[in-house]
């Protein structure tokens, strides 16, 4: 049993899927960023990328299951070839569409399109901003990173974003470090004054997610000697009122070659669902993932501390 089942046990939990609402699109893991805490270790040299034909069998499969969500992420999602075709299709059958941006793609000149093409088509756009101080996103994500990240915003606010109802725009943050998300609506009003105030940018909310002890980010805590704290951190931290509402009861995550997991984080730790055999998305309805049991590990810790973490940010 691991240590977030020992949780659960404790508390008298138990963690099992609900009805499918999102779907989430992991395109692959080149991105235009190499960023500290990236928990799916993307870079500008990873070359793995969702092929022509998964691609369209994810789509066939949108339009005739039809979810109320498609969440596309990697990477950068943009860098896809197929980025466009997913939008499209998951708009035509109905679906409401995030895009989990990183923001400086728009400031590459490949890609100046974006702010009015996700606009054209009501894309809500989830952004990461770890921070509204420079230094401290430089840290994490790279040097030069924050003052492009605040000119592609001032773009998507010219589009409307952030203002339109139609047009939501959410940012990210993650916490420098070992460090636990502060509560989520203090900080979403710390954020929307200071970016107001220092540079004219508005937006529509915020997330915040702890930072998961995997990847790049586990690597960083092992060199520092810190991954066993952290991991304490985190189980000292259980909240069992955040256990309902997380992303794994609701979302489907899919990789690049169109497996199947329960969240993006068991993605990446290659925890797929199976049944007698490795699943994929064409293979599975929505119907049978109902009140199924959640694969989990230690990880999961992150998703369960302080007020919780999901790709919507806090859960209670």
């Amino acid at each position: 049993m691991n240590r977030f089942d020992q949780q659960l046990s404790t508390h008298g939990l138990n963690l099992r899927r609900g009805k499918l609402r999102t779907l989430q699109i992991n395109v692959g893991r080149k991105c235009n960023q190499t960023c500290r805490h990236c928990h799916v270790d993307a870079s500008p040299w990873r070359t793995e990328m969702i092929s022509d034909e998964d691609a369209l069998r994810v789509g066939e499969w949108i339009t005739e299951h039809r979810p109320e969500t498609v969440d596309i992420t990697g990477g950068a999602p943009e860098l896809s070839e197929h980025f466009r075709y997913f939008v499209e299709t998951a708009k035509a059958a109905g679906s409401h569409v995030m895009d989990r941006n990183n923001l400086t793609i728009i400031e590459t000149g490949a890609f100046s399109w974006l702010p009015e093409y996700l606009a054209k088509h009501e894309v809500e756009v989830v952004a990461s901003l770890p921070c509204y101080i420079g230094e401290n996103v430089d840290s994490q994500r790279g040097d030069g990173v924050f003052a492009k990240s605040i000119s592609a915003l001032k773009k998507l606010n010219a589009q409307g974003y952030g203002t339109n109802p139609k047009l939501p725009l959410s940012l990210v943050f993650n916490p420098l470090g070992t460090k636990l998300p502060p509560p989520q609506a203090e900080l979403e009003a710390d954020y929307k004054e200071e970016l107001k105030a220092r540079y004219g940018i508005v937006f529509s909310r915020l997330f915040t997610i702890t930072n998961q002890p995997i990847a790049r980010f586990a690597e960083d805590l092992r060199e520092q000697g810190k991954f066993e704290e952290y991991v304490e951190t985190l189980v000292q931290a259980f909240n069992p009122g955040t256990v309902d509402g997380l992303m794994c009861r609701s979302t489907v995550s899919i990789g690049w070659r169109g497996e199947v997991y329960d969240c993006d984080f068991n993605q990446m730790l290659n925890m797929q669902i199976r049944n007698g055999k490795p699943l994929y998305l064409w293979d599975i309805t929505p119907e049978y993932l109902d009140d199924r049991e959640i694969l989990t590990g230690f990880h999961c810790l992150a998703c369960t501390a302080g007020a919780g973490s999901s790709c919507t940010g806090a859960t209670s």
